[in-house]
């Protein structure tokens, strides 16, 4: 069993999240919602927190930082730069495009990291990882607009920013 301290710290970081998520999804701030939005985070960490935090010494203020910095990247760069080329596509006269599978290669050593790239690919518009080959470090990723088949230019095209972050957040 973890040390009461680690456990602590662990909840604490779960309560942020899950309160966060909790206020994002309701969108209310109302006495009412901002009291069982808390309760509710409470509960919710202490279930889970030994499920969801392994390593309680990567708790750091550096870590969360990257975090934030990754969702604020990820959120109004990468996704309204996908957007945009997506609906080109769409709002094209003629479809040129070449939608097919590629292999896309990753670095990153915990699970956590490879599910943050795969569901990053994921959310993605134009991308969809379809599977994760653990035993040959790559990722199986459908994209609308194939512009190479090469496994490393696929990746830095598609994962390498993700994959940075990843590795600074989990690894």
């Amino acid at each position: 069993m973890r040390g009461i301290k680690d456990r602590f710290l662990g909840m604490i970081v779960l309560v942020i999240i899950y309160y966060g998520l909790y206020l994002g999804i309701t969108g209310g701030l109302a006495p009412v919602d901002l009291t069982l939005g808390l309760v509710s985070s409470v509960i919710a960490s202490a279930l889970t927190v030994d499920i969801l935090i392994r390593d309680p010494g990567k708790l750091s203020p550096a870590r969360l930082f990257r975090v934030a910095e990754y969702l604020l990247r990820y959120f109004f760069v990468d996704e309204v730069k996908a957007h945009i080329s997506v609906s080109k596509i769409i709002l094209s006269p003629k479809l040129r495009i070449m939608p097919g599978f590629v292999r896309v290669p990753y670095y990153v050593r915990s699970d956590y990291a490879v599910l943050m790239i795969a569901n990053s690919i994921t959310n993605t518009p134009g991308t969809v990882t379809i599977d994760v080959d653990e035993k040959h470090g790559y990722l199986l990723v459908h994209w609308i607009d194939t512009r190479s088949t090469d496994p490393l230019v696929c990746r830095s095209m598609i994962s390498l920013g993700y994959e940075s972050y990843a590795r600074k957040i989990f690894d």
